[in-house]
């Protein structure tokens, strides 16, 4: 009898399965997909699948990884066609535990680039904001257009084996990934149809329309019909397909630093039909290159006095340039108590045990626990930098305790969390394996405006065991299900 695609699976020892339990039992909230997909045997499966990486060919779904190609030449997103499913009561309480972090950031924020109270009330180290590259000093004494920082968040969460939710990381920079959602989604409309009914899935095609709505909530005063734009380094960043499909999905213009410029206090953007005021930018320009007059002044990615025009309360800018300085990993470890300083509530989501490496007995720890410990830089993002002590060789080892010992601020260092697997179509092997995930989840906040996209984008790592699940790294990624399955 011919074997079915998920008839061998097997869930790995210690570690949570999303779609199995330990004894090899289909969970609830899995059992009528874990039905359909195991109609098929490897064979029919691998044409499913070969079917809708050919989709993602054909719509242009791309991703450039400068990790393996300095060029950043761009591939198909890697994407499986099995769904990972959040039940709407877990849903429920992440959602809320997402817009208290991010209201909680959002003050933090304001707090410390004009009153500084938190600081002065030595709840966060003043030396540990100002230390950071990420604050920006053109951001002092100045509040944004409708009082907002971070109108978009990505938070990276994964789920321990003790079945709890946990955050690893606040991104609310330039945060990536949304594209991936709704085109995962689009495809697996498209495959699963009624699944998608009798599930009662939750929908994720608003999106576009909420981005459009924070964007014009936050125009600057006395602009009532705003026009906005989105503004990208251009063809050769790793997420222009992104930038190219939220412009299009907004029905925005897809700007270049090359496009703008500035005159008489305003921002304007060059037309056929002439020059058009902009009054929304939604910058995926890094800070650093966004005003060659404030900035780096060898950036051709920015406009010039851009920054004047945003301080004058003319033009606003998504997100606000100097959200860097709360997502900085060393700031990570003190949002329980910027949750309780600024809205006197106890926080919804679970924290990781952090270490700062630049205070003395927590860089001792560290030193001496290296193989138990993921070790991060503070200011990077994409999973650049990241060094896991469990797989690294003694030279590995001592290489990184220099580099921490050299630079401690730079460093903070976590417990190897158990990040949960979940089965993976896996073309090497032609069948389902376990592999560990992790769930970005997208915020926005805008004036009297809160958003949580429900699902979010469930980041795959590919290779057998690793923990590295980040795009940029060659991980792969999931549609996520907010359910109505208990």
């Amino acid at each position: 009898m011919e074997e079915k695609i998920l008839q061998s699976y097997r869930v790995k020892e210690h570690l949570l399965d999303e779609v199995f339990d330990h004894n090899g039992t289909i969970k609830k909230p899995y059992k009528k997909l874990y039905s359909h997909f195991n109609k098929y045997n490897s064979e029919d499966f691998r044409k499913v699948n070969d079917a809708t990486k050919l989709s993602f060919l054909m719509q242009g779904i791309t991703f450039a990884t400068y990790a393996e190609n300095p060029k950043g030449t761009e591939r198909i997103f890697p994407f499986d066609l099995m769904p990972r499913i959040i039940t709407s009561t877990e849903w429920a309480e992440l959602e809320k535990g997402l817009i208290q972090r991010n209201l909680a950031i959002n003050l933090f924020l304001k707090d410390i680039y004009n009153d500084k109270k938190i600081l002065k009330d030595k709840v966060v180290p003043s030396e540990l904001i100002f230390s950071s590259v990420n604050y920006n000093k053109y951001m002092v004494d100045f509040e944004p257009p409708g009082g907002i920082y971070n109108h978009i968040s990505g938070t990276d969460l994964i789920k321990h084996s003790d079945g709890k939710f946990y955050v690893l990381e606040d991104n609310v920079r330039c945060p990536s990934g949304v594209s991936y959602v709704l085109s995962n989604r689009d495809a697996l409309k498209k495959a699963l149809s009624l699944l998608f009914k009798e599930l009662r899935v939750g929908t994720v095609f608003d999106y576009a329309e909420a981005l459009s709505t924070c964007l014009h909530s936050v125009a600057p005063e006395g602009v009532d019909s705003a026009t906005c734009a989105v503004l990208t380094p251009g063809m050769y960043n790793a997420a222009y397909f992104e930038h190219s499909f939220l412009a299009q999905s907004m029905g925005l213009q897809l700007v270049e630093g090359r496009d703008l410029f500035v005159d008489h206090g305003f921002l304007y953007m060059k037309t056929i039909y002439g020059k058009k005021k902009l009054d929304v930018l939604y910058r995926r320009v890094d800070d650093e290159f966004l005003d060659p007059l404030v900035y780096r002044a060898d950036s051709m990615l920015g406009v010039p006095g851009l920054m004047d025009v945003y301080r004058q309360g003319n033009v606003s800018i998504i997100n606000a340039p100097g959200t860097g300085a709360s997502d900085d990993k060393a700031v990570y470890s003190f949002i329980p108590q910027i949750i309780k300083y600024y809205l006197d509530e106890d926080p919804i989501l679970n924290n990781v045990h952090t270490y700062q490496c630049e205070i003395p007995a927590e860089m001792d720890h560290v030193l001496n626990n290296m193989e138990n410990l993921v070790i991060k830089p503070v200011d990077q993002s994409g999973g650049y930098g990241i060094f896991i002590g469990s797989g690294a060789s003694k030279a590995e080892i001592e290489e990184m305790k220099q580099k921490i010992k050299s630079d401690p601020r730079e460093y903070v260092a976590q417990p190897i969390m158990n990040l949960s697997t979940h089965s993976t179509f896996i073309e090497e092997s032609n069948c389902f394996e376990p592999r560990h995930v992790d769930l970005r989840a997208f915020t926005l906040l805008g004036h009297d405006y809160q958003y949580i996209l429900k699902g979010g984008l469930t980041r795959v790592a590919l290779k057998k065991d690793s923990l590295i699940v980040n795009s940029s790294q060659g991980g792969g990624s999931k549609d996520t299900w907010v359910a109505d399955v208990e």
